[in-house]
């Protein structure tokens, strides 16, 4: 699935996008629209995003209805036209997922008592050049909805994939589009690049400077009381890439051994966390140990366990851990509402009911000039 993995984790490319340790970057704009309010604090009928590198670099949402840098390289070099003509841009998205989230309850019969989700994903990934330039990999244009990828862009080949047999004749209307596949390859592997060189050079000092990660082993209380759980965290490193094991007397321990991870995640400061954990008996005296390997900053460390029980109560050590960042929520959330929810059965609309909402100028915002697959997806 492109867009939801398990109810943590919004985007794919969220947890497993390119890092700067290896060179390969990304740029990547993501949009989620729910068919009616979410009533939970902090959460929108529509937020938009761009990630540079796994870096949130801007963000909007139905709420304040205005783009806004979310690092200070970005408001220090993009001027105020840059932020207006985004906004307006953002505004006429939010406008398009209204409408098409309706024609798509309309076509498949569904009833506004459900709520109901439509995400787009487009962006591209590239590779640093011993010149300094960067090399175009791969493009990205992704539609999903109610939690079902329905159409997405091969760039190698230039046409569009429908993932599942009741969507294919939505690929074939698309496909006979010429001037939107030319389109969408040349935003991807052209304008989007240069968007990408052009972000990289503005916040070259931040994007490269590491951040080494806390490493913290510590005990809590588990369901059996002759258990406990052994836990290692390790917090506020950058860029992704690392390497965390918990050994016991030397052998490290695997999903054999009950070991469970939760996983590289973003905190909200654009650092990462994992945590990594495993039952053990009280009593058990083996040698524990914590070792973590950091490549972006040479950290190699190893922490070995003092054998401390958690105390009575079951609070766990008070540790400064960066709350996991919003959009991962969100990713709990776009869950949640999907729970149960039935596939998709018909995506497809008369492409003679070309609507044509969004025209926005591209020339002074990255993310302003949309597929034009925008403009047929109410056409469908």
């Amino acid at each position: 699935m492109m867009l939801i993995i398990s109810p943590s984790v919004i985007f794919v490319l969220l947890a497993a996008g390119p890092t700067v340790h290896s060179e390969r970057h990304s740029l990547t704009y993501i949009y989620t629209a729910f068919s009616k309010p979410v009533d939970l604090p902090g959460f929108h009928e529509f937020t938009a995003m761009g990630m540079l590198d796994n870096r949130m670099i801007d963000y909007y949402d139905s709420k304040e209805q205005k783009k806004i840098p979310k690092q200070t390289w970005m408001s220090e070099h993009l001027g105020q036209d840059y932020w207006d003509k985004g906004t307006q841009s953002r505004k006429s998205k939010q406008q398009w997922f209204k409408v098409n989230i309706d024609i798509l309850m309309k076509r498949m019969r569904q009833n506004d008592t459900d709520t109901h989700v439509l995400q787009w994903m487009h962006g591209c990934e590239g590779e640093s050049q011993e010149d300094g330039t960067i090399r175009f990999i791969r493009g990205m244009d992704m539609y999903n909805y109610d939690g079902n990828d329905f159409l997405s862009f091969d760039d190698h080949n230039q046409v569009w994939v429908a993932t599942l047999d009741a969507y294919i004749p939505c690929k074939r209307k698309w496909d006979d589009v010429q001037v939107l596949k030319e389109y969408t390859k040349g935003y991807l592997e052209k304008e989007c690049m240069g968007w990408m060189s052009k972000f990289r050079d503005y916040g070259k000092e931040q994007l490269r400077k590491a951040s080494k990660p806390d490493v913290h082993l510590f005990s809590q209380k588990s369901k059996s009381e002759k258990n406990i759980i052994l836990t290692c965290l390790a917090t506020g490193f950058y860029p992704k890439d690392i390497i965390l094991q918990i050994k016991r007397n030397g052998r490290i321990l695997t999903k054999d051994d009950g070991l469970e991870t939760s996983g590289v995640r973003p905190n909200e400061d654009d650092t990462f966390q994992r945590k990594d954990r495993v039952e053990i008996l009280k009593t058990d005296m083996s040698t524990y140990t914590c070792e973590v390997q950091h490549p972006g900053s040479l950290l190699h460390v190893q922490k070995a366990w003092d054998h401390a029980l958690p105390v009575e109560d079951g609070s766990a050590p008070i540790i400064a851990v960066v709350v996991v960042a919003s959009f991962v929520v969100i990713g709990a959330i776009v869950g949640f509402v999907l729970y149960r929810r039935k596939k998709c059965r018909d995506l497809c609309f008369n492409l003679s009911e070309r609507k044509g909402v969004l025209t926005p100028d591209s020339s002074t915002d990255s993310s302003s000039k949309p597929s034009p697959a925008s403009s047929y997806l109410s056409v469908k």
